[in-house]
């Protein structure tokens, strides 16, 4: 009898359990929202974000596009700006090919032919579908032919540096960027045109950038 008494209290006691309301959050979070990407969103850190992306891509645009060495030339000059010549000696996390990226598709639609960008990401395609024309597999296209892919006159390269300082007592981060943008002659080795980002940014949270 007393088994019986506690089966039936253990069952009752599951029972309950079971009925009892679930402590999981399972309330809807909040909406995704999109944002200005040329300011300061929700989430930020003394990182380099989207609106310093933003902000040193198109000031580093103006720059060289007033600059009349590179953008005034009779013969436009064929430029070469990829994550090849972009480094990060910073301890903040970017993608340097974003970098590259935006920094050249905002040259070409602004420069309107005053200057000609190279492509070597693709260069396997390039040097493929040249083959294959040659082979007589596929027709001429209706572009001339040439002897060569495109030389560079000149290459862009940049560098982002940071130097770093943190107050222990109240686990304020700061952080400060300098970032160098150069134009290099790739035949006579000279830099025909230079100009720099910088910022500092202070914060009390440690955000993860990936």
């Amino acid at each position: 009898m007393k088994a019986f008494k506690s089966i039936a209290i253990l069952g009752a006691a599951v029972l309950v359990s079971a009925c009892a309301p679930s402590r999981v959050d399972n309330a809807a979070g909040q909406p995704t929202v999109y944002q200005d990407v040329g300011s300061a969103g929700r989430v930020q850190g003394v990182g380099i974000e989207s609106q310093d992306v933003v902000a040193m891509t198109d000031k580093m645009m103006r720059s060289l596009l007033s600059n009349p060495m590179v953008s005034n030339r009779a013969t436009p000059p064929r430029v070469l700006i990829d994550m090849e010549g972009f480094k990060n000696e910073s301890t903040s996390v970017i993608n340097l090919n974003m970098l590259a990226k935006r920094l050249q598709i905002e040259l070409t639609r602004a420069a309107n032919g005053r200057m000609v960008f190279v492509n070597r990401q693709n260069l396997a395609a390039i040097q493929k579908e040249r083959e294959i024309k040659r082979e007589g597999l596929v027709d001429g296209g209706t572009i001339r032919k040439t002897q060569a892919t495109a030389g560079v006159d000149y290459q862009m390269f940049a560098t982002i540096t940071s130097q770093d300082a943190i107050d222990r007592q109240s686990q304020m981060r700061q952080r400060y960027h300098y970032i160098s943008f150069e134009m290099v002659d790739m035949e006579l080795g000279t830099l025909v045109w230079g100009d720099g980002f910088e910022m500092s940014k202070a914060t009390q949270d440690n955000i993860l950038y990936r």
